[in-house]
């Protein structure tokens, strides 16, 4: 959860809310069936419209979801965001945390080859 937003998740009338239309929806997942326990909002929440009742509070906008179909739909993006992918010119290039885990965990003094196969010590 967003600091910015902690407010309006805690809030009583987005508790009810919540409630309720876990209750409409008989705790199911809209998407696979399994058991829900999060309302999820499709239009997502911004700094923006967090005071838009609309987005914020309409069942319109909510749908009842498991852990796993939720995780799905919010880290699908970032998880595209990690595939591998070729420049202009042919070149792969790593996902971005795929430096950063390589950078984290080299040895001091160890050796560096980029896409390109040159090397560098680090």
């Amino acid at each position: 959860m967003k600091a910015w937003a902690e407010w309006f998740y805690k809030s009583k009338v987005w508790s009810e809310t919540r409630e309720a239309y876990l209750i409409s929806q008989q705790y199911i997942c809209e998407r696979c069936g399994a058991p829900a326990k999060i309302v999820h909002h499709r239009d997502y929440i911004t700094q923006a419209n967090i005071n838009d009742q609309s987005i914020t509070l309409c069942w319109d906008n909510l749908e009842a979801l498991c852990q796993e179909c939720h995780n799905k739909e919010h880290h699908a993006k970032s998880e595209r965001k990690m595939r591998y992918r070729f420049t202009e010119d042919g070149n792969i290039t790593p996902p971005p945390i795929h430096e950063k885990i390589l950078a984290k965990n080299r040895p001091r003094g160890d050796y560096n080859f980029t896409l390109q196969g040159r090397a560098y010590v680090v």
